[in-house]
């Protein structure tokens, strides 16, 4: 039986300037998306309305990025309420040839 090495990374995420895994491409979205409504700012009003617009959506969004990124790469919702789920089930259910 001959075997094959497989490889399987560096079970590590990505990191990028302190950015790790998706939180890379949130926060690119985050530049893109202030320059994209910092143009439009500085198009349709003023200048330097613009330019300001541009600076706080990337700093915000950066800063959002960073927190949530605190709470961890797979974060998910705690709820610490007790859920309780009826059964329905007809009766006879799963009977084959009845």
């Amino acid at each position: 039986m001959r075997t094959y090495p497989v490889y399987k990374g560096l079970q590590k995420p990505l990191v990028y300037r302190g950015f790790k895994g998706k939180f890379i491409a949130y926060g690119i979205s985050s530049l893109g998306l202030g320059l994209v409504l910092g143009g439009f700012g500085g198009a349709l009003i003023n200048m330097y309305f613009g330019g300001l617009l541009t600076l706080g959506v990337i700093t915000g969004g950066l800063l959002y990025t960073f927190s949530k990124q605190k709470s961890g790469l797979h974060d998910k919702t705690r709820s610490g309420k007790i859920h309780i789920h009826k059964i329905y089930l007809r009766r006879g259910y799963g009977k084959i040839g009845v």
